[in-house]
């Protein structure tokens, strides 16, 4: 490992210089833009493609518990939840897989250390200042090259501390308590330490029975019905801590930022809810995830900047089963460890064009408390070249991302060392000057190996499982006015039509809990799909409305083995229709807001002609109202909510069924 870290230190590091020298041989005093949020509408943008975007004032007025629960309202996404506070949820783009989901945390990605996904539901939405979804990649190619590698992102962006009124200290206590026996306090204290330098403190405590009702409803084949009644869901209780500190500087021409991060949780899995069994199943899961990440930006020349990002995380899980039938009982324990180094740096060879190069370094391993267990290690090396170019109305973007894997076992079969190279292309052209209408389109061509959890978990594993391979092909249009007048003020309207091709693509699902999966590789799937966004701003007198409407079509379908009766069938829990509706109100210090989630039908297994297997749609309205207070020089908000308004009972996965009406009450205290 310090001979393969050594090479990257060392190849990192000439990039860095060799481009510092080459750079000041001719001075240039072109001043380079500083690096800020991008500004999905802004006409001068370098943005190729605009992500979709919530930003802490929306996430505030929507009905949320989770991450997971927030993106529900982007088009194109797929939640799978497990059900309750404590059940895991899981995010697809695009019927591609959780596992092309790259999830970034502060610009740094987060590994998959939970199944071979990332656990959204462990994820606070109080401390996020914003998140944003990039179909594809990212259009700022001055990004570490893990991005590059994704068939979709997620960047979850923290709160940064900001002082107004020469204030030098902030304080938010916030507490949530619920319908479902939930106890949930948190709080944020930011402190200024000089005029370049702040900190920041967060915590969260979830203590939750997890017990709600839902109704059990089955029929036998012959359609007569099997089972109608009112049950408790059990074994779906948590106690959860988290803790988050973060301190961030800014220098001349520059920034740095460390962040150190942990989460401690003890929670049931709940079982599936079969034949009648609602009983207590037993099982148990114990996480405890830490790591620690910072980063360095700096304008080292008028035409040069450079990024070192790095981070270690260590994580471990517990899996325990007390009412197995096998002796002694299961206990499984797994620790996995992670080391990431990335370095970047960005040329502007003109105002109208960028290059960029970017090499990431990974190293990861993996024990257990099994007998006969592999104890993998993986030394990956990531490099990539990117471009961005505008000329005219026309923007362009291209990537070429090599991937270099090596693997090892301790005791075994070891999966073989994988060496490939993949490219994108992104374009954005605006034909009317006077408006603001761009057609848009990409390729991109993904390579993923199979992850620890899916070769190595006990009763998981397949260490032979093909890498996957996905083409992204995508086309659409985005346009946005603005009003001076009238009621509406703005809307934007942000349509794509997309086609992916899979090979080898590789779906988990479980046996009988969520901790014991099995891995199948599908051989081919074709998905062909549409994404609508469509958003708006009106005011009327003192009041101000923000509707949002989503809509997914989506027909993802097998084509693996033209033998099979499910040949060309509809790939298991992917709706053809799905959508969401979310209108947000404002008048004074009021907030009354609404939401509706939809999920068309579809099928729990390949064979899409068996009754059996038919899942009917499902959908959910929820209700909250916000009121905010002045007390002297500080600020209570008191928010109360009506989850599910109409009680209907549902499951998002089969057999795991949802919670029905439940309320919270949530209540935030700013000093």
């Amino acid at each position: 490992m310090l001979k393969r870290l050594s090479s990257f230190c060392l190849l990192s590091l000439l990039l860095l210089f060799a481009a510092g020298y080459t750079f000041a041989q001719k001075k240039d005093t072109t001043r380079i833009r500083e690096v800020e949020a991008v500004d999905i509408f802004k006409k001068n943008s370098r943005t190729v493609l605009p992500p979709q975007k919530l930003t802490s004032d929306i996430i505030e007025k929507l009905n949320n518990n989770s991450v997971a629960d927030a993106l529900r309202y982007f088009s194109g996404v797929q939640i799978k939840d497990y059900g309750g506070v404590g059940g895991l949820k899981t995010v697809d783009i695009r019927s591609l897989g959780a596992q092309h989901v790259g999830v970034f945390y502060d610009g740094i990605p987060i590994g998959n250390a939970q199944n071979g996904i990332v656990d959204l539901g462990k994820f606070s939405l109080d401390d996020l200042e914003e998140i944003t979804l990039y179909n594809g990649q990212k259009s700022d190619i001055f990004q570490p090259a893990k991005d590059f590698g994704s068939s979709g992102t997620i960047y979850l962006q923290p709160k940064k501390p900001v002082f107004r009124n020469s204030r030098t200290t902030n304080l938010t206590v916030r507490t949530k308590s619920g319908s479902i026996q939930t106890f949930n306090p948190s709080f944020r204290l930011e402190q200024k330490l000089s005029n370049s330098v702040s900190a920041s403190f967060s915590g969260e405590y979830l203590d939750t029975d997890g017990i709600y009702k839902f109704r059990y409803y089955r029929k036998y084949p012959n359609g007569q019905i099997a089972y109608d009644t009112i049950a408790k869901r059990h074994d779906a209780d948590v106690k959860a801590k988290r803790f988050e500190t973060s301190i961030n500087g800014d220098l001349k021409n520059g920034k740095w930022d460390l962040r150190a991060y942990a989460y401690l949780s003890n929670r049931g899995l709940p079982g599936a809810i079969v034949n009648g069994r609602f009983g207590d199943e037993g099982q148990r899961l114990k996480d405890a995830n830490y790591f620690v990440q910072g980063s360095w930006m700096q304008k080292i020349f008028p035409k040069v900047q450079t990024q070192l990002k790095a981070k270690f995380a260590y994580d471990y899980n517990r899996y325990i089963d007390t009412l197995a039938p096998q002796r002694p009982k299961i206990d499984n324990q797994y620790i996995q460890r992670e080391f990431y180094i990335s370095s970047s740096t960005l040329y502007q060879i003109n105002n109208n064009w960028d290059a960029a190069i970017s090499a990431d370094f990974q190293y990861n391993n993996m024990a257990a408390n099994l007998y006969n267990f592999s104890y993998p290690k993986r030394y990956t090396t990531l490099l990539a070249l990117a471009t961005n170019y505008r000329w005219g109305r026309l923007k362009a973007q291209g990537s070429l991302l090599g991937t270099f894997v090596q693997n090892k076992v301790l005791q075994n079969a070891a999966p073989g060392d994988e060496n490939k190279w993949t490219p994108a292309l992104f374009i954005n052209y605006q034909p009317f000057t006077q408006h603001e209408f761009y057609l848009k389109a990409f390729y991109k061509q993904v390579f993923r190996l199979p992850t620890f959890n899916e070769m190595y978990y006990k009763t998981l594993g397949m260490s032979l499982l093909k890498p996957e391979f996905t083409h992204q092909y995508d086309f659409g249009f985005t346009y946005r006015k603005n009003f001076s007048r009238g009621i509406v003020k703005n809307i934007s309207l942000n349509v794509d039509g997309y086609y992916n091709d899979v090979t080898n693509k590789i779906t988990s699902t479980f046996n009988s809990n969520m901790f014991i999966w099995m891995n199948l590789s599908l051989g081919k799937v074709e998905i062909i799909g549409t994404d609508v966004n469509l958003q708006s701003e009106l005011e009327l007198g003192q009041w101000r409305i923000r509707p949002l409407l989503t809509y997914t079509y989506q027909r993802a379908r097998d084509f693996t083995d033209p033998k099979k009766s499910y040949y060309g069938h509809q790939i298991p829990y992917t709706p053809w229709n799905s959508g969401s509706f979310a209108l947000m109100t404002e008048y004074k210090s009021w907030g009354l807001n609404y939401s509706f989630v939809y999920v068309g039908e579809r099928y729990d297994s390949s064979q899409n002609n068996i009754q059996y297997n038919y899942l009917l749609p499902w959908y959910t309205h929820d209700l909250s109202v916000q009121k905010t207070f002045k007390l002297d020089k500080h600020q209570l908000k008191a928010s109360f909510e009506v989850n599910n308004l109409f009680n209907q009972y549902y499951d998002v996965v089969l057999n795991y069924p949802m919670p029905g009406r439940n309320f919270r009450f949530t209540l935030n205290f700013t000093l």
